[in-house]
Parts: C-alpha cells; sequence; structure tokens
C-alpha cells in the first residue's frame, strides 16, 4: 500500500475548510445543473474524482465545451473550455461571497451566461452565497488528504460497481450532501420518498429516490474521521439486522443507515479489502430482504 494511501484526517481538524469547500463544490456544482442535460436520478449534475481532484467533467455551452476542476494539488481552481481559453482561481482563506463574485466573473469573461440559484441546498441554515461576507478558513493541507482519501474510496467503489450487472450509478460526489457515492438499482420503482430535507425541495428527493435502491457512500462527517455508509429505500423489514452484515460495520438507528467509521478501515491490515467486505453485506442485506431480482 503506497505511504500515502488511507491517510489520516480528523473531521474537528478540518471541519470548517470542509464546509468552505463544501459551499464551493455547491457553486460550481450548480453551474453544470444549468447547463448540462439532465439525467436520471440527478446524475447529470454531479462531480467526479479526477488525478488532482473534483471535475464537473465537460458540461457543453452551445457549440463549446467547458470544464471546471478543482485542483487540490495545486489548489486552483481551473475552468477551461474547448477553445482553449483557461482561467485560474485561487483556492485559499476567504469568503464565499468573494469566490462566489470571482467566479461568476470568470463565467462571464469567457462569454459563458448563466444563472445560478443563489443559495446553498442541504443545509439546516442557509445564506445566499452573495451574502455569505464572512472569511471562511482554507486548510490545503487538509483539503489534499481529503482529496487522496477520495481517490482510495473511489478505487474500491469502482471495483464494487464493477460486480453489479444490473442498473448502477457512477461513482460519483455530491456537492449538496458533500459525499462520494455509489448507487446499485434493482430495476423496480420505488414509493414516493417523503422528501422534508433541509433547504432542498421533495421533487428533488422524489427524482433521486423515484426507484429501489442500495446504495453506499462516503460522508466526512458522524464519526472522528467520517463514515462510509450503505442504506436501503424503501427499507426492508429485517435489513438493519440482516446477518450478513459483520463486524466492524454496525447499524446506526439515528441515521437510519449501516455505517463503517473511516478509521477502522485505514487501521485494517487490509484497507481495500475491509471497505469492499462492507459493501458486498450490506448490499445482501438489502437484496435478500427485499428480494432483488438476479443481476
Amino acid at each position: 500500500m503506497s505511504a500515502r494511501a488511507w491517510p489520516a484526517l480528523r473531521v474537528d481538524e478540518w471541519e470548517a475548510t470542509r464546509d468552505t469547500v463544501h459551499l464551493w463544490t455547491q457553486i460550481v456544482g450548480k453551474t453544470r445543473m444549468e447547463l448540462a442535460p439532465a439525467l436520471n436520478h440527478w446524475w447529470g449534475v454531479t462531480l467526479y474524482v479526477d488525478a488532482t481532484g473534483l471535475t464537473t467533467s465537460l458540461i457543453p455551452v452551445g457549440e463549446r465545451g467547458l470544464e471546471i476542476r478543482f485542483d487540490f494539488t495545486s489548489h486552483e481552481l481551473v475552468v477551461l473550455t474547448t477553445d482553449g481559453d483557461v482561467r485560474r482561481m485561487a483556492l485559499r482563506p476567504r469568503s464565499t461571497a468573494d469566490f462566489y463574485e470571482e467566479y461568476l466573473g470568470h463565467l462571464r469573461d469567457l462569454g459563458i451566461e448563466v444563472t445560478l440559484h443563489g443559495s446553498p441546498v442541504e443545509l439546516p441554515e442557509v445564506v445566499p452565497f452573495a451574502e455569505d461576507t464572512a472569511e471562511r478558513p482554507y486548510d490545503a493541507d487538509a483539503v489534499s488528504s481529503f482529496w487522496r482519501l477520495l481517490v482510495d474510496a473511489h478505487r474500491v467503489f469502482s471495483r464494487f460497481r464493477g460486480e453489479f450487472r444490473g442498473k448502477s450509478s457512477p461513482v460519483h460526489f455530491f456537492w449538496g450532501a458533500f459525499d462520494l457515492a455509489v448507487t446499485r438499482f434493482s430495476g423496480r420503482p420505488a414509493p414516493q420518498h417523503p422528501g422534508g430535507i433541509p433547504n432542498c425541495p421533495d421533487h428533488v428527493m422524489h427524482e433521486a429516490y423515484s426507484d429501489e435502491v442500495s446504495s453506499a457512500g462516503f460522508w466526512p462527517g458522524g464519526a472522528d474521521e467520517g463514515v462510509f455508509y450503505s442504506y436501503a429505500y424503501p427499507h426492508p423489514d429485517g435489513y438493519d439486522t440482516h446477518p450478513a452484515v459483520e463486524a466492524p460495520g454496525v447499524w446506526n438507528s439515528e441515521l437510519g443507515e449501516w455505517i463503517l467509521p473511516y478509521h477502522l478501515v485505514r487501521q485494517s491490515a487490509d484497507p481495500d479489502g475491509t471497505l469492499l467486505a462492507f459493501l458486498r453485506q450490506t448490499h445482501r442485506a438489502a437484496a435478500e430482504t427485499a428480494d432483488w431480482p438476479p443481476s
């Protein structure tokens, strides 16, 4: 295993920086949401882990293409077009309002006019981006470690995704909740999701959970160093007590999810194998208790 793999990253040591980057990814993610074609389950709005950080991938803008990258190695936001134009923004301590204003200025300079929904989503308390003038921190070392963690999780999630022959999401980064996720589908419709997510219209959840799923991911919160999670929607009877899920995976009744604390993966003799076992076991629990069709 590489010496840089599975880095330690205590949530309480970078939480303020995490929240800074969360808001910035929402601004960039909303750009993709406005410009890119809509895809089922909101797959058309997500970001992706790449060789330096997170990217929108290529977004069509008329006859041109646009890509926006968070480079967590040089700590820049890089805005590129297929015309060969490039704009760069430093990722540094600053207010969200300052980031938002400079970012939109670069887009206008490139001839890209886009109207974004100007407030964060999926957070209990929100301030419009343009009005969020308090300076926020940016710990470059912590952000680099977070990206390395995502690279490791992406590797295992991708292997897990490849084991399933049915419909599956890409391994993608949802900027609403700030988590890396991969989702398997049974092929059957699901009852309408009740919604109720803070500052998120219910129709967003209706589309996200229109079909029966078994979903897993990583969230940088919920434990000392964040957690891997797995859940099923709708929740089948017996899912939370299914014997397939072995320690160190545990059921969290407050979250309604199986969780595996990140530090237990990082500290295990075989981190990739520990995580992959958790993903396989929790999916098996969902598929067996909900009687999924073979795939």
